[in-house]
């Protein structure tokens, strides 16, 4: 009662002033059942594989590939981040539109890893590129690193196209 002896109302209860999350995903380890839980599975598997094999042809084009380095690594994190974030639930707790984050995060990616394939690609292409080091004139990438950067290509093409599977499924959830 206050002081007038009117009922004071009791305070708004902030569940309901907030709508429910926007997810049409399943959560848990049911998102691994999904097409969309596959790609993203892949995305990380042959992402890092990129990574990878990049890091181990010793960055030959430092210009080049330094910015597939940058794409593969920051895109497997965010992927892990990504899968995480469904696996442990945490999206049923975020009021969020999470279909349009679905849609937004794998477009940005797939525009990315598409300009990262392109450039791995340009480096790989310069194998018989020749330049002349001190007094032997030499190819710019030996063999080894030839064939480390034709595996990583094909990977970086294959991660690409599932991104790009994945931002196909995510437009088809955004749509009403």
């Amino acid at each position: 009662m206050s002081a007038g002896g009117a009922p004071v109302p009791p305070p708004p209860n902030p569940a309901v002033s907030f709508p429910a999350p926007r997810v049409t995903l399943p959560v848990g380890p049911d998102i691994l059942r999904t097409y969309s839980g596959a790609f993203v599975c892949l995305e990380i598997v042959f992402g890092g594989l990129v990574w990878i094999l990049v890091a181990s042809s010793n960055v030959p084009l430092p210009l080049l590939q330094g910015w597939v380095m940058f794409v593969s690594v920051t895109a497997f994190i965010c992927s892990l981040l990504f899968l995480g974030v469904f696996l442990s639930g945490v999206v049923t707790q975020i009021n969020a539109n999470w279909n349009f984050l679905d849609l937004a995060y794998h477009f940005t990616v797939f525009v990315f890893y598409f300009g990262a394939f392109l450039l791995e690609a340009a480096a790989t292409s310069l194998h018989d590129l020749r330049c002349n080091r001190t007094v032997t004139v030499q190819p710019l990438l030996n063999d080894n690193q030839y064939t480390i950067n034709v595996a990583a290509t094909i990977f970086a093409f294959v991660t690409t196209a599932c991104y790009g599977c994945s931002l196909g499924l995510a437009l088809r959830r955004w749509r009403p």
